[in-house]
């Protein structure tokens, strides 16, 4: 006949554990967990970098364009101006490649903007905008060409999306070339600091911010913040 002291501690197969043991197993099995989450990532994310800016700007249909306006869509941002020649880094070729390329791509119905920046408000008129996009052969329905107040421009493109450009005593300009990459939120979520982006890795990045906000909403969404808190980005 089992005794009260018997049935207090747990038995398997005639091997009894000590109520100790069963907290320190349940103790360390989270850390364990948590553990293995952060070594074999099972979920990657694209690191949240930092909040994009705001602006309003005018595009090549001389009409304006506000950061809200793009809200709920990704969106991949460049910088140029109109003027670039050929020993110029000019950031428009590889945006019209991307630009074929992200066409067939499932993107979970969320649309995808792109957004060419202007810093020689002087000269790039909407006309000379829409010139430039015409050169490109940019599908404008998708592909906005702005610029806009000198000083707003430098606080947007230099302060808000960190990418470094300077006028030249002979009127050119001296730049980075950099995309950059915002979700649906409005936030910064990638840069790629190059005239040329590895199309590979822009289609992978997009398909990575795809899966998040299909997953944003239950239970899925607590993976998805425990990839962020442990780093899980892609090499």
């Amino acid at each position: 006949m089992r005794t009260t002291a018997n049935l207090s501690q747990p038995s398997w197969r005639g091997f009894r554990i000590k109520p100790v043991y069963l907290w320190a197993l349940v103790a360390v099995l989270p850390v364990l967990g948590i553990t293995a989450f952060a070594v074999f990532q099972p979920i990657q994310v694209l690191p949240r970098i930092s909040l994009g800016p705001g602006f309003a700007f005018t595009d090549q249909n001389g009409e304006r364009l506000t950061n809200e306006d793009l809200r709920g869509k990704f969106v991949l941002y460049t910088f140029t101006y109109t003027g670039c020649d050929a020993e110029c880094p000019d950031t428009g070729p590889a945006m019209r490649e991307i630009q074929e390329l992200t066409q067939d791509l499932d993107l979970q119905d969320v649309e995808l903007k792109f957004v060419t920046i202007s810093f020689d408000p002087e000269r790039d008129t909407p006309e000379n905008l829409q010139q430039y996009a015409g050169g490109l052969g940019a599908d404008t329905a998708t592909w906005h060409f702005v610029t806009g107040d000198p000083v707003r421009l430098k606080n947007v493109i230099g302060g808000g999306f960190s990418a470094y450009y300077e006028p030249q005593d002979d009127g050119e300009f001296r730049f980075d070339p950099t995309f950059v990459l915002v979700d649906g939120w409005g936030i910064i979520r990638a840069r790629y600091k190059t005239a040329q982006p590895d199309l590979a890795i822009i289609e992978r990045d997009l398909g990575l911010l795809s899966q998040e906000l299909q997953n944003s909403e239950g239970a899925t969404r607590f993976a998805y913040e425990a990839a962020h808190l442990f780093l899980c980005y892609p090499d």
